[in-house]
């Protein structure tokens, strides 16, 4: 019997530059983080589908660091699809991200390891 992994699914996906959620077949109902089965109904007919990306920070915090290691921000985000996943803003100071901003996602290698992270959109992009 094959075994579903959906977390290493995810990553497997991650590792190839491809940031895919799941989707459930019968109710349209995006689903994050993976999973067996749709949360609330049960269902197994989640299947993989390309996330759009486009985001709104949700919440944010800073991290501070004790100098010289940089603060960081961790940041809520809603994505387009409805789903929120835990993340963080780059590109600007951490003190910088506010709430309601407009991100697109990216997928960096961190210590060896490939995590998804998100941009500030410009007006218009």
């Amino acid at each position: 019997m094959d075994v579903t992994h959906p977390d290493a699914e995810y990553r497997a996906f991650l590792a190839e530059g491809r940031f895919m959620i799941q989707r459930s077949r019968g109710t349209g109902a995006f689903v994050f983080y993976p999973r067996a089965v749709a949360p609330g109904t049960g269902a197994r007919d989640l299947e993989w589908v390309e996330a759009s990306g486009r985001g709104v920070v949700y919440s944010t915090t800073v991290v501070r660091k004790k100098p010289p290691e940089p603060s960081y921000n961790v940041a809520l985000i809603d994505l387009d699809e409805g789903v929120r996943m835990m993340s963080r803003v780059e590109g600007l100071d951490p003190t910088a991200v506010t709430i309601g901003m407009t991100v697109r996602a990216r997928i960096i290698d961190q210590e060896g390891e490939p995590v998804v992270v998100f941009d500030p959109v410009e007006d218009g992009q």
